[in-house]
C-alpha cells in the first residue's frame, strides 16, 4: 500500500518561501510520477508540479514555473516542492500525489492513483 506523507506548511509573508516535502513509501516507484497538486477554498484542486521519478523529467503550472522546484530524492523516498517569492494567491491546501501509468498527462489529476492528506499554506500579504 502506497502512503505519502506531506509535511513543510504553515505561514508565509508574500514574498517568502517554503517547502514541501512528501515522504513516500509502500512500493519502489522507479516508473511512477510524483505530483503536487493545491486546492484553494472554493476552487477546484489544480495541478502545480510533477516530477518522473527515475529521470527526473519536471512539469510545472505555468503560473508558479518560475518560482516553484519540484525534486526528488532518491535515497530518502522523497519528493520536495520549493517555493519561493510566494504570493498571497498561493494560499492553498497542498496535496502530494502518485501514480505508475499516465493516460491524460501528468498535470491531470484524475491520472494520480494515491494521494496524500494535504498540507495547508496560507500566504499573507
Amino acid at each position: 500500500q502506497v502512503l505519502l506523507v506531506e509535511s513543510g506548511g504553515g505561514l508565509a509573508q508574500a514574498g517568502g518561501s517554503l517547502t514541501l516535502s512528501c515522504a513516500a513509501s509502500g512500493r519502489t516507484f522507479t516508473s511512477y510520477f510524483m505530483g503536487w497538486f493545491r486546492q484553494a477554498p472554493g476552487k477546484e484542486r489544480e495541478f502545480v508540479a510533477a516530477i518522473h521519478w527515475s529521470t527526473g523529467n519536471t512539469y510545472y503550472r505555468d503560473p508558479v514555473k518560475a518560482r516553484f522546484t519540484i525534486s526528488r530524492d532518491k535515497a530518502k523516498n522523497t519528493v520536495y516542492l520549493q517555493m519561493n517569492s510566494l504570493k498571497p494567491e498561493d494560499t492553498a491546501v497542498y496535496y502530494c500525489a502518485a501514480t505508475g501509468r499516465l493516460r491524460l498527462g501528468p498535470q491531470s489529476s484524475e491520472d494520480y492513483d494515491y494521494w496524500g492528506q494535504g498540507t495547508q499554506v496560507t500566504v499573507s500579504s
